[in-house]
């Protein structure tokens, strides 16, 4: 639980504290905390990724909301990726072929038949979302989660 909490909370909580100060004075700063979809649906192998991130999420709802730092053009927001095509994602796909006896392909196809963009998201698709989150032009987005799931997440909410 401890190692959980300091990677996927505390240090992202230590990181902000170390910088907002500095982006209200300056009039400007953008901070987004790349956790996951998990946040949203937990994931029920993942239970401790999924109660630090979430604990994360609280905090950055209440910090982002503060007058002190909306006022001065200083947002702090949570992207939640799904399931994107990256070498940790092959990893685990990887491991699951073998343990299951299945083929690459067979586990790989298993996530593209759940979500409604029946693909995994590209690397870019991720880094414009994150670009925008950073942007000027967000500037009226804070203390948000924004998914980036493909459709995955069933949810309304």
């Amino acid at each position: 639980w401890i190692k959980a909490v300091d990677a996927n909370m505390l240090t992202p909580i230590e990181l902000i504290k170390a910088t907002v100060d500095g982006m209200a004075a300056r009039g400007f700063g953008r901070i987004v905390n790349i956790t996951s979809s998990a946040v949203k649906a937990p994931i029920d192998i993942l239970g401790l990724s999924n109660g630090a991130r979430s604990g994360l999420t609280g905090f950055v709802a209440g910090v982002a909301r503060t007058s002190k730092l909306a006022a001065a053009n200083v947002t702090i927001n949570n992207l939640l990726p799904g399931a994107f095509d990256t070498d940790r994602l092959k990893a685990t796909m990887e491991g699951g072929a073998k343990k299951s006896g299945k083929s690459i392909e067979e586990v790989r196809q298993l996530p593209r038949n759940t979500s409604p963009a029946p693909r995994f998201g590209a690397a870019d698709e991720f880094g414009a979302t994150c670009a925008f989150l950073c942007s000027a032009h967000a500037g009226y987005i804070t203390g948000q989660n924004v998914l980036i799931d493909g459709g995955a997440y069933p949810g309304t909410y």
